[in-house]
């Protein structure tokens, strides 16, 4: 009789900024308009196995911000970290991937984000919590009403 007896691990094992772009396209013109802007955020989760109980979770958010129409500054900054997930039933995978994960992320995604827009010399943009439970539960009840369209 064999059981899998293995032990509950996780921890982070590495949290590192995967890729950055920041853009100005209509500089030095946008400096001169009133500071109105329209401001659009998306997030977007990925998980990668890679192997032995080694997971990267990738956290993706893309500012935008545009006065009228055109672009004041776009940017978008990929956080990622290494979790070593081993001996977690299959259960528990889901929201600590999609929940717990891009919680520790999120700090980190929000301090370069908003010190690249401060770079760009736009006033201080700080991104507001997110609910990553909330966010997890509504794709997993997207996914319920429309299982052909799963997204991992």
């Amino acid at each position: 009789m064999t059981e899998n007896t293995q032990e509950r691990q996780f921890s982070i094992q590495r949290i590192y900024t995967k890729d950055i772009s920041f853009e100005t396209p209509n500089t030095p013109e946008i400096f001169m308009q009133e500071w109105k802007p329209q401001v659009n955020v998306n997030l977007n989760n990925a998980v990668k196995d890679l192997g032995e109980g080694n997971l990267e979770v990738a956290l993706t958010v893309t500012v935008t911000a545009k006065i009228e129409d055109k672009t004041a500054f776009l940017v978008e900054v990929t956080q990622a970290g290494i979790f070593l997930a081993r001996g977690i039933p299959e259960e528990e995978m889901g929201p600590l991937l999609g929940v717990y994960c891009p919680n520790v992320l999120f700090p980190y995604v929000r301090e370069t984000v908003s010190d690249l827009i401060t770079r760009g010399s736009f006033p201080q943009f700080l991104l507001a919590p997110v609910n990553f439970e909330a966010l997890y539960a509504q794709q997993m009840q997207q996914q319920q009403e429309s299982p052909e369209k799963v997204e991992h």
